[in-house]
């Protein structure tokens, strides 16, 4: 089965990026973190590969390393972290958030296989998948279900989602029993419990 974008980072990344070269100055580098209320941004060389990342926590560290004067003649090349930690926007959501928890970061720039920017996701783009419409939410259950059953079976099970809680109704396959479908069903992003309500066929 097809996996759906709520799976991958790049169902919801964000794909417009506030990043910087690496020749800008600390001043800009600042005035851009606040002005755009971020806490890090990527460093970008002029073909727009990201070669490291910078955050207000860097700009900290080199004032106090470097002393103040010092610090705000440093550019991003100097300022950043680097390599960059990033992700490949079809790499899954889960493994993303499992990076950020590792690496305490807030958010990772989305590479493709040449290492060009294509955009961000942040703890917050991440939580998208776990908070979906519940129509959205129940349709997805369905496909899943299509996907471990026969058309047919299908027919019979009702899908309810309300606020991320599903509810099955109707009647249980002969293929599988009632903590097989709950199983299939937990896995969906955004799925936070499962009752099944069916009734096993005779």
């Amino acid at each position: 089965m097809e996996r759906n974008s709520w799976d991958t980072v790049s169902g919801v990344m964000t794909r417009a990026v506030v990043a910087v070269g690496r020749d800008a100055p600390y001043p800009e580098i600042a005035d851009t973190l606040r002005n755009w209320r971020i806490s890090s941004m990527p460093v970008l060389t002029g073909d727009g590969r990201v070669i490291g990342v910078v955050s207000e926590a860097d700009l900290l560290s080199a004032r106090e390393r470097e002393g103040a004067e010092r610090a705000e003649a440093m550019t991003a090349g100097r300022l950043m972290s680097a390599p960059a930690v990033t992700v490949h926007p079809d790499g899954p959501v889960a493994e993303a958030a499992r990076t950020m928890a590792r690496r305490h970061l807030k958010r990772l720039p989305v590479v493709d296989e040449e290492e060009y920017l294509v955009g961000i996701v942040s703890r917050a783009d991440l939580l998208k998948a776990h908070y979906r419409e519940d129509e959205d939410l129940a349709a997805q259950v369905r496909l899943e279900l299509l996907a471990a059953l026969h058309p047919q079976a299908l027919a019979e099970i009702e899908v309810g989602a309300e606020e991320g809680r599903i509810v099955l109704t109707g009647l249980l396959p002969e293929a599988l029993t009632a903590a097989g479908v709950r199983s299939l069903v937990r896995v969906v992003p955004g799925v936070v419990d499962v009752e099944v309500r069916l009734a096993a066929t005779v």
